[in-house]
């Protein structure tokens, strides 16, 4: 028994360390694009859709197919007769009805309609797009991760300058706080530290929470569970230097394969096809049928076959102008999206100038910001040095300070700017991998 005892307390201690690793990720960008891909909710459904659109080719298909159904009745007359006089010199004779029970049997079979065949056409059609959509959707999930993916990183390198500088002005808040003591500085000098330092410690606590909701935000996007702890591998400066780098990012601009053109394209054939479909309805429909009745309760009178074959043609003859009122309308709805698609064209190529403007100006700003914070590093050295000996004021050091943290607050954001605009030229160009 002791040792049954010992054998569980073993294996619940090791399903309780094993709980933890199982919610946590770790992931490179690679990584994370590949598993967003798996479990992100929007791609979920986006395979449905696709599942879905393959039921409808079979629907429209099957529609085609032959059709059987059975029907049962009963019918009874309460009592009611049929009175028949052979002669008007005889008395009327009366026969009862009786009550009647029938089970038929149906077979029908659409020999030809033009809307039929359109249907099919629509449906493929349909089915493709939905393919397209959820490329688009992959786009734009790899685009969300990779976005969220680059604030974490971004909040995280943020938030390690502010302790950075909070915790050396907490010492230099101390160093001065003793000299004050001794009567070495003036109390402005401590009183203006202070504040400083509270504002700083503000600024830590706000981007502690900015790194939360980016987490957040990248879990979200991950498709996994709010409790679940997330570890990104690759370094800031690595997916920075990728993007400064990136000239194949700056290319030229296949307008047929952007995936916006190419979803207005299949949308610009679903309704060409519309418009046939609805000049199908011009045409005759051609169907053939069989019929089996079986006689549950016989009536004593019965002139009805057991077995019954067919033709049908429908043909319409006069609708007062509503067909040709519905055809025009489907013409007018493909000539909009055929105007839509030129407007998209020139959508699209100001748009990649635009992107492109934006992705070397962000990569000039970076590269400036990159040496001003260089600059700003080695002015506030220097200057802290000259406070440390007493030759500087406790007023001209925080003024050093805050241009030192605001070089590299810009620096971050430039960063940020240069990873944003090299994804958004990427989307544009469907050039996102994962």
């Amino acid at each position: 028994m002791r040792k049954l005892i010992v054998v569980t307390i073993t294996l619940l201690s090791l399903a309780a360390n094993r709980v933890p690793a199982q919610n946590r990720l770790t992931l490179s960008l690679s990584e994370a694009r590949q598993y967003a891909l798996e479990h992100n909710r929007q791609l979920i459904n986006s395979n449905f859709s696709i599942e879905k659109s393959q039921q409808a080719i079979k629907e429209a298909i099957r529609n085609g197919l032959p059709q059987v159904n059975a029907t049962m009745d009963y019918s009874n007359a309460l009592g009611a007769e049929i009175t028949i006089r052979f002669n008007e010199n005889m008395p009327p004779s009366k026969i009862p009805i009786k009550p009647q029970s029938n089970l038929n049997l149906s077979v029908g079979q659409l020999l030809f309609s033009g809307s039929y065949l359109v249907g099919i056409q629509i449906a493929k059609l349909a089915y493709e797009l939905s393919l397209d959509s959820k490329e688009k959707t992959e786009l734009e999930v790899l685009t969300q991760v990779s976005d969220s993916y680059h604030l974490v990183l971004i909040s995280e390198q943020l938030l390690k300058v502010l302790r950075m500088n909070r915790d050396n002005l907490q010492q230099l808040y101390e160093k001065t706080s003793a000299l004050v003591k001794v009567g070495m500085m003036e109390q402005t000098t401590i009183d203006q530290l202070q504040v400083q330092v509270n504002t700083i410690k503000n600024a830590v606590n706000s981007s502690e929470r900015q790194l939360e909701l980016a987490t957040n935000l990248l879990r979200l996007q991950l498709g996994v569970g709010i409790e679940s702890e997330i570890s990104l591998t690759d370094p800031l400066d690595k997916l920075v230097a990728n993007a400064s780098t990136d000239g194949s990012v700056i290319g030229s601009f296949n307008l047929q394969q952007q995936i916006d053109y190419r979803l207005l394209r299949q949308q610009e054939l679903i309704s060409r096809k519309m418009v046939d479909m609805k000049r199908a309805s011009f045409l005759p429909t051609i169907s053939s049928y069989y019929r089996h009745t079986y006689k549950l309760i016989k009536p004593d009178f019965d002139m009805s076959p057991k077995n019954l074959v067919g033709l049908q043609l429908n043909v319409p003859i006069l609708s007062s102008g509503v067909r040709f009122a519905q055809v025009k309308q489907a013409s007018l709805d493909h000539k909009i999206i055929q105007n839509n698609i030129d407007l998209l064209s020139e959508q699209l190529r100001v748009q990649e100038k635009q992107l492109k403007f934006n992705y070397r100006n962000a990569l000039d700003t970076y590269q400036n910001q990159k040496t001003n914070v260089e600059v700003s590093r080695r002015v506030y050295e220097s200057l802290k040095r000259k406070f440390d000996q007493g030759m500087l004021s406790g007023l001209d050091l925080i003024n050093a300070d805050n241009n030192y943290l605001r070089s590299e607050t810009d620096y971050i954001s430039s960063m940020m700017q240069l990873l944003s605009s090299n994804l958004q030229l990427r989307k544009l160009y469907g050039s996102i991998t994962n």
